[in-house]
């Protein structure tokens, strides 16, 4: 699929839209995983177009897919960096205004961090397998992560969609086993955030148990969670009718409402 490229800075942006012939008012923002990229989404980006009717923008985040690549290492404050400086520059430059912000992992964490701030403007969130406090179960996995990347194709997997797969996995996995990014914590953000949000987790996720999602829920009680069986840290590849569904409901309340 044919991507373009955008000037934010002195970084180069990857990114394409994915259209569809019934568009609603509202546009959909992708925001990636830690390893993700524009090319690891697939043809997802169609797929939640067709469903809810919102033109679909996904791009790939600096230091991945074909974006500028790292040139030095990520601070334990980089989501909310790109929460609070590069998302808005992004959307400014499109134009969009009061986006539904469709983030995974890394990249939900990034949408709430973004919401909570005062200037932030959406429509509403959708946090696939969320990151709002450091668990060990997530500290394990990026643990093996990083020896299934030395030891096993996870490398040239990940070569099919990053420029250099070598620095962009070591951005995430160096960050995230950093002693100081233990304490990392957005829970205090969450009460700020005033936008609806659809909070979606897997039950066999091994980056992450249901404390995530049920923590979002306790600081803002009106999000609906959805909590998929069968499924682990991708709910779009694992149970993908499921999230579709779910979300073309909540973008159909949205524009009702």
């Amino acid at each position: 699929m044919h991507t373009e490229f955008l000037n934010l800075g002195d970084r180069r942006i990857e990114y394409r839209f994915a259209m569809t012939a019934s568009r609603r008012a509202i546009d959909i923002v992708m925001l990636h995983e830690g390893l993700g990229s524009v090319s690891m989404w697939k043809d997802f980006p169609e797929r939640l177009a067709d469903a809810t009717g919102c033109r679909t923008l996904v791009f790939s985040r600096y230091g991945y897919g074909r974006s500028s690549p790292l040139v030095s290492p990520r601070n334990v404050d980089f989501m909310h960096e790109e929460a609070r400086v590069w998302l808005p520059a992004l959307l400014d430059a499109f134009g969009i205004r009061r986006p539904v912000l469709f983030g995974h992992s890394d990249g939900a964490s990034i949408a709430l961090i973004h919401a909570a701030a005062s200037k932030s403007d959406l429509a509403g969130i959708v946090a696939l397998a969320p990151h709002v406090k450091v668990e060990e179960l997530t500290i394990e996995s990026i643990e093996r992560a990083k020896a299934a990347y030395e030891t096993t194709d996870l490398r040239t997997r990940l070569t099919r969609h990053h420029a250099d797969a070598d620095l962009a996995f070591r951005g995430w996995n160096q960050v995230w086993l950093n002693p100081a990014f233990r304490d990392w914590n957005i829970e205090a953000l969450l009460s700020s955030i005033t936008c609806p949000v659809l909070a979606v987790q897997g039950h066999d996720d091994d980056y992450g148990t249901l404390e995530q999602v049920e923590s979002i829920r306790r600081a803002l009680p009106h999000t609906e969670v959805l909590a998929l069986p069968e499924c682990g840290h991708s709910p779009h590849r694992d149970q993908p009718a499921a999230v579709l569904e779910a979300v073309r409901r909540f973008v159909d309340r949205i524009d009702a409402g």
